[in-house]
Order: structure tokens, then sequence, then C-alpha cells
């Protein structure tokens, strides 16, 4: 796996929209005229495919060609591998635990 960059990961992530898209992308192979119809019209077409640029360079989406379509995906490897590593620089320290009793 290549060297994960925190900060291109974290600006990434920052963004709501970008958030919103990467849900949408997970488990979920979808192009930029579906997104915005997802979207509901809120995030026009251009805008997303700066979104997905963005997420692309940060490794959090894969990509596909169909024709002339463009299809995308949440990249849940490197999402997992990003956020462990933001825990190991961070809190090193912190045990995760699930308390069961809520």
């Amino acid at each position: 796996m290549d060297t994960i960059d925190l900060v291109l990961f974290a600006k990434a992530i920052a963004d709501e929209t970008r958030q919103e898209i990467m849900r949408l992308l997970c488990c979920n192979w979808l192009n930029v005229t579906e997104l915005a119809e997802r979207l509901e019209g809120r995030v026009k077409q251009p805008t997303i495919s700066h979104h997905l640029r963005l997420l692309e360079e940060a490794g959090l989406v894969h990509s596909r060609r169909d024709g002339r379509q463009h299809y995308y995906t949440l990249n849940q490897d490197r999402m997992t591998v990003c956020c462990g590593q933001l825990m190991l620089n961070f809190a090193p320290n912190h045990q995760l635990s699930i308390d069961q009793t809520d």
C-alpha cells in the first residue's frame, strides 16, 4: 500500500458534500448523473465531478469506465487504513471498546 497522506485524507473528508457523496458511493457504483439525482439537484454535475476528483486524488474512490460513463464507488479499504492511521498518530494509547450495556 502506498504512503498515507493524512492531510490530503483529512481535507478530502472535511467537506459535507464530499461526505454525502461518500455515503452514496458506499457499496454502490454510481455515475455523476446518478449522484446528481440522489443529491436531488442540490449539487450540479460539474461540482460533483470536482468533488470526485478530490476524492480520487486522496484514493478514497475507485472509478471504472463503461462506454462514455465513469462510475465511482467508495474505496472502503482506503477509508479503513486512513482512519486507522489517524488513530495511531493522534490517539495511540486509546483502546476502542464497545459497551453493550447502553
